[in-house]
């Protein structure tokens, strides 16, 4: 997964645990603070996530933002299955979307010219005073979310169909069934067990 994309990110901090369940890396501020770190690149015209430290109303927003992406992203991969993960407490379309673009508004955004000596100039979003870094996450998460679903990517975007896999991801290439090639190893071996079942 390109770390750019943003919104794929945050919807895959819901992923399979290896024990046949589910994990989730946002359960706790340090998870989050973690994971902003982590996305520091992309991240970096909304706020300086190395000096980022979440608190638990910023884990509440974005865990709120992700429910409305992976609940959009549900719709998106229709007529195929959602995620198993959460397709049972999906949140209805209408207030997920809603949710989003309240998200997207928490903090505005500019563009902001800068050009070094020797270098190309570079467009930046400005960082308006007056807004926490939790506005500016959770709008810079929403607004990539929003590009992504309302760009070419979003008709590429599948829920992984391995057993046990949780996890959204973007079909790369043709070929390309499974989010990442262990999935599709366990697909095979699954695959494999059930034909000699039913062949005994």
């Amino acid at each position: 997964m390109a770390a750019d994309r943003l919104a794929l990110a945050l919807a895959v901090t819901i992923r399979h645990d290896g024990n046949g369940g589910v994990a989730d890396d946002l359960t706790a501020p340090e998870g989050l603070t973690d994971w902003v770190r982590e996305l520091a690149e992309p991240l970096r015209d909304a706020l300086d996530a190395e000096d980022f430290t979440a608190d638990t109303a910023a884990l509440d927003a974005v865990r709120e933002l992700r429910a409305a992406v992976r609940a959009l992203f549900a719709r998106a991969v229709r007529p195929g299955p959602p995620s198993s993960a959460d397709a049972h407490r999906l949140l209805p379309e209408d207030q997920a979307m809603a949710r989003l673009n309240a998200a997207a508004a928490r903090a505005p955004g500019a563009p902001r010219l800068e050009w070094p000596d020797g270098g190309a100039p570079v467009v930046r979003a400005a960082r308006p005073p007056g807004f926490t870094d939790a506005d500016r996450l959770v709008a810079a998460l929403a607004r990539d979310a929003i590009g992504f679903l309302a760009g070419p990517e979003r008709e590429r975007l599948r829920a992984c169909p391995a057993p046990r896999c949780v996890r959204y991801f973007v079909k790369d290439h043709p070929r390309q069934e499974w989010c990442k090639p262990s999935c599709g190893n366990r697909a095979r071996v699954a695959r494999h067990h059930r034909r000699h079942r039913t062949e005994s």
